[in-house]
């Protein structure tokens, strides 16, 4: 099921991905509670008001070690950012 780009985004920011500086795409890095900076990251397009499709949604998941399920909650809020950086932690990405 397609969710929208704002809620992806949204979602990211609030479990401790940081916004990074680029020029094709809009990039996000994760960012530990202790600060160190992981090997998770992603992106979005710069273009407004379109849904991310499962295809896409699939691909931001393994980049951020997670299966697309897990990749779900995670901007939907069910899985907590500690749960997640013990998942970073057991795939050896934090």
């Amino acid at each position: 099921m397609p969710k929208d780009k704002r809620d992806v985004e949204a979602g990211l920011l609030n479990k401790g991905f940081q916004p990074q500086p680029g020029g094709d795409h809009n990039y996000f890095v994760y960012v530990a509670l202790d600060g160190k900076k992981a090997l998770a990251k992603t992106k979005t397009s710069h273009g407004r008001g379109f849904d991310i499709g499962d295809s896409l949604l699939g691909m931001m998941a393994r980049q951020c070690a997670l299966t697309r399920a897990q990749f779900l909650k995670l901007i939907e809020c069910p899985l907590s950012r500690e749960d997640y950086e013990n998942l970073l932690r057991q795939a050896g990405m934090l």
